[in-house]
């Protein structure tokens, strides 16, 4: 995890290759987290170019 607003629940993730991809309130609410800090390691789901979902890495996803 590269950056997080806990205002806003909306930051980016520092991809292997280096490349940020930013995800909103949404997706970090429904991996059902609380906070994330810098250098997290997570997973995201991605659907229709958009992350759909953020978890902790050591987590499993919800359903």
């Amino acid at each position: 995890m590269s950056s997080f607003d806990a205002a806003t629940r909306c930051g980016s993730v520092l991809l292997d290759d280096g490349s940020a991809v930013r995800f909103d309130g949404a997706a970090f609410a429904a991996g059902g987290l609380r906070l994330l800090r810098p250098g997290q390691r997570v997973r995201m789901e991605i659907l229709d170019g958009q992350v759909v979902l953020i978890t902790i890495l050591t987590l499993r996803s919800p359903g």
